[in-house]
């Protein structure tokens, strides 16, 4: 099995990404490929410079790793209540791609992770009514509030025990289902 994990920030100490990270290292025997999104930069989508030079060879290469894996994990960091810039910038021009639906129909866990008490919901909850329009296939979610609190960096894992059973319960469900679309 194929796992594509992507969490929804540019920063070099993504919260997301250490969520993101830990979710991936609950599944046995698969192969594991950690997007960065700094490794597709590109210009900020306009309509103008879309028609002026398509779409950039980033946005194809992002679709590619998507088209390859047989399950998404994906951790969205909250600004402002909202999409990273860096992660709807990428979101924007993937979805320009002619003929594809961004996601793929690709199984998802989507993720999310904040200091405060809401733990990304408001992300969450605009991915979770955004991404099925775009070939989302959402098998569940999760979300892990007061980051700070509920996990342990030096340990790269969840430390609230409660947060922690929630998260492999939601792995097992996942992994379940690839296991189901392999026969």
């Amino acid at each position: 099995m194929k796992i594509l994990a992507i969490a929804g920030s540019n920063s070099e100490t993504s919260i997301n990404k250490l969520l993101v990270s830990y979710a991936t290292s609950l599944i046995e025997n698969a192969e594991v490929e950690i997007v960065d999104m700094n490794d597709f930069e590109m210009p900020i989508y306009k309509h103008q410079r879309e028609v002026e030079s398509g779409v950039p060879q980033q946005a194809v290469d992002f679709a590619a790793k998507i088209d390859t894996a047989d399950l998404l994990l994906v951790s969205l960091s909250e600004h402002n209540g909202t999409y990273s810039t860096a992660f709807k910038n990428v979101f924007d021009w993937t979805s320009r791609i002619k003929n594809r639906a961004v996601w793929n129909e690709v199984p998802m866990l989507l993720m999310a992770t904040a200091p405060g008490g809401r733990g990304g919901l408001g992300v969450l909850e605009a991915a979770e009514k955004r991404f099925p329009l775009h070939g989302g296939n959402i098998v569940d979610t999760f979300t892990l509030p007061f980051f700070n609190d509920n996990f342990d960096k030096s340990a790269q894992k969840i430390s609230n025990e409660e947060k922690d059973s929630e998260l492999k319960d939601k792995i097992k469900k996942i992994s379940a289902i690839e296991s189901i679309l392999e026969k």
